[in-house]
């Protein structure tokens, strides 16, 4: 019997694999990803003039909070279902009324959700209000 300690061969790390494997991976990931520039847009906002505000003599304003909840005309509707405001909308305005000069302001939160904005653009709709407005505040913070 050969009791000899042989002399261990160190084992290497083959790192050709290892490269073809992550050459693999980084192609996937650039065919796959989509790269968006958000740059290529230029959209200039409109400022808000409080001056040069409009008294609408007849008008409905549709208050909506950050959490969702909506009033109109200072009164709480209790339901934030899209048929509850378009039910408590054609209560504030009655069609023997000529709706045709009523105008909706909604006053929105800032932290409100575009969701919930949108809900009232629809019950406006249903309730055959076609004149809509926002109100806004000036940079100093009077409305």
């Amino acid at each position: 019997m050969n009791f000899r300690n042989r002399a261990r061969d160190e084992p290497e790390i083959n790192l050709i694999p290892f490269i073809d494997v992550l050459l693999v991976v980084v192609i996937f990931l650039m065919l796959s990803t989509t790269y968006s520039k958000f740059t290529e847009l230029q959209v200039n906002l409109p400022v808000a003039n409080t001056e040069a505000a409009r008294d609408y003599p007849k008008e409905i304003i549709v208050a909506v909070s950050s959490d969702g909840r909506y009033s109109i005309n200072k009164n709480v509707i209790q339901s934030r279902s899209l048929d509850a405001l378009a039910t408590a909308l054609l209560a504030a305005n009655p069609p023997s009324k000529n709706s045709k000069d009523m105008v909706l302001i909604i006053s929105a939160d800032a932290t409100a959700t575009h969701q919930s904005v949108i809900l009232v653009m629809e019950a406006a709709r249903r309730a055959g209000l076609s004149h809509i407005t926002f109100a806004t505040q000036s940079a100093s913070g009077k409305p």
